[in-house]
C-alpha cells in the first residue's frame, strides 16, 4: 500500500489521535495527516467516509469535550442531515483519529483498530 493512499483525519491534542500516527509510522506508512480542526469537514467528505466506514454519522459524533448535548444531537432520533450540518459547522463533533486506506475507513479508538485497514 503507497504512502499516499493513506489519509489520517487526525487532531495532535488528542492521545489516541498520536498513537494511531506513530503505529502507522512504525510500521513504515507516512500517510497524509488533515488537521480537521483547521481545514474542516465538507458535507461530501464526510458522506464518503461514512459509506467507506459502512456507518452513520451517529457512530462519528464526538461528545465528550464538544457540545454536542447541548445542541441535542446525542438524541439517536436526530436526523443524519443534522448531525452532518453540525460535524460542517463544528469540526470538533467528529471523534478522531480517522483513518482512509485502500482496504476501507475506521474510527481508530483504540488505535490498534488501524491495523485492520494496512
Amino acid at each position: 500500500m503507497s504512502d499516499a493512499a493513506v489519509t489520517v483525519y487526525h487532531n495532535p491534542a488528542c492521545g489516541t489521535s498520536r498513537k494511531t500516527l506513530e503505529l502507522l509510522r512504525d510500521r513504515g506508512v507516512e500517510p497524509a495527516v488533515v488537521e480537521y480542526l483547521k481545514q474542516g469537514w465538507t458535507r461530501p467528505q464526510l458522506e464518503d467516509i461514512l459509506a467507506r466506514m459502512n456507518a452513520s454519522a451517529h457512530d462519528i459524533l464526538r461528545v465528550r469535550g464538544t457540545r454536542a448535548e447541548e445542541l441535542g444531537l446525542t438524541d439517536p432520533a436526530t436526523p443524519q442531515d443534522t448531525l452532518l450540518a453540525a460535524m460542517v459547522e463544528d469540526p470538533a463533533l467528529v471523534n478522531r483519529p480517522i483513518v482512509v486506506t485502500p482496504r476501507g475507513a475506521a474510527l481508530c479508538r483504540p488505535q490498534d483498530r488501524v491495523l485492520d485497514l494496512l
